[in-house]
């Protein structure tokens, strides 16, 4: 089971939750087990998110497998200008 760190608009999309536990085992797989449970969570990742796996930004293939217990931070992606 993963716990699934929440902030902002994407915290608003899970009825304010501020964390979620999801049983995946990849990046793809949590998040669409996210939308099939919370669907306003869709238009949020398609804006754009950043994935943290106990405490580092994940940069690699979201179908490789997370640790299991891990901690997952989702973040809205800072678009500056």
């Amino acid at each position: 089971m993963l716990k699934v760190c929440l902030s902002g608009p994407l915290k608003g999309a899970a009825d304010g939750a501020a964390s979620v536990s999801i049983n995946a085992l990849t990046i793809r797989e949590l998040l669409r087990k996210l939308v099939t449970q919370y669907p306003d969570m869709q238009h949020q990742l398609d804006d754009g998110i950043a994935v943290s796996v106990n405490g580092e930004i994940f940069r690699d293939s979201w179908s490789e497998e997370i640790p299991e217990g891990a901690e997952v931070f989702l973040l809205p992606r800072i678009q500056g200008g």
